[in-house]
């Protein structure tokens, strides 16, 4: 697929365990936290039973991957140990799989034991925060696993990113660190690499904005982008409301990522993100 404003290719399937998922049209990445601390607690789940039932709702309303967080990556947040994000992340993998053979599930998760077990336990995709920054070895595991890897910008850790927002470029800055990376990943065999330019991560609220405005320069990579923009701070503190009230900001911002070039969108309201899609789809074909 050409972009029409770009003479730059990008890639528009993923291998999804020998299964090709098509990204010629955007796809919804539903968000579900298995952590007692997500910064949005309408995301938190740890019932069996409140698992599959919201994870049934999120297929119904057109999710094409399931993104599965036990290591909460908010602002401050306490580290959690690697058996214990595992303890919390096995049984769910198996359990959704169990219940749903064709679900996509993708793993939130810095550490390359914790990605290569749950790919071993069903899951598909890895997306790590920290772009291999916080364990060395992901990168190696991602090659050796051959599976899909979404690579995020950010800084420092969870703890202190908020302090780490000094750019003299912000974009350019991004730009370099996706090209040494990708490089890095391409030279192990990994083919299916997702960029997420990591809003909120070691950025101030102005910064996202710029970044959101700037989010087309990405096309040079010619990779799928993700952009993962729900209830986060930059939208609730900027309207000066609660993240349980950010949901039409969300979609604002989620409707201008479509349009500079975003083809997976991870939420936390999948229905109206996917209705988002929609009406852009309807828009550009008029």
């Amino acid at each position: 697929m050409m972009d029409k404003d770009t003479f730059f290719q990008t890639k528009t399937t993923l291998n999804i365990g020998g299964k090709i998922l098509d990204l010629s049209k955007p796809k919804v990445m539903a968000i579900l936290n298995i952590t007692p601390d997500s910064f949005f607690s309408g995301s938190r789940f740890s019932d069996e039973d409140e698992i599959l039932k919201q994870v049934s709702e999120f297929l119904k309303e057109g999710a094409s991957i399931i993104d599965i967080g036990a290591y909460s990556s908010r602002p401050g947040a306490e580290d959690v140990a690697e058996d214990e994000e595992l303890n919390r992340l096995i049984p769910v993998i198996k359990l959704l799989k169990t219940e749903f053979p064709d679900i996509v599930l993708s793993i939130d998760t810095f550490r390359g034991k914790v990605a290569g077990e749950a790919v071993k336990a069903g899951a598909h995709i890895i997306n790590d925060i920290s772009g291999g920054e916080l364990d060395k070895s992901m990168f190696e595991v991602i090659g050796r696993l051959g599976v899909p890897y979404i690579l995020m910008h950010m800084r420092g850790n969870p703890k202190t990113m908020s302090t780490l927002t000094d750019y003299n470029d912000l974009l350019m800055d991004v730009v370099s660190y996706f090209s040494e990376k990708i490089n890095r990943l391409k030279a192990l065999g990994v083919k299916d690499i997702i960029l997420d330019p990591g809003f909120g991560f070691a950025k101030t609220a102005q910064q996202n904005y710029r970044l959101l405005k700037d989010m087309d320069n990405l096309k040079i990579f010619g990779l799928p982008v993700l952009a993962g923009l729900s209830r986060k701070t930059m939208i609730w503190k900027s309207l000066h409301v609660k993240p349980e009230e950010a949901l039409n900001g969300t979609t604002v911002l989620n409707t201008l990522a479509l349009q500079n070039g975003a083809v997976i969108l991870r939420v936390h309201d999948v229905l109206e993100a996917k209705q988002c899609i929609d009406l852009i789809e309807i828009y550009n074909k008029s």
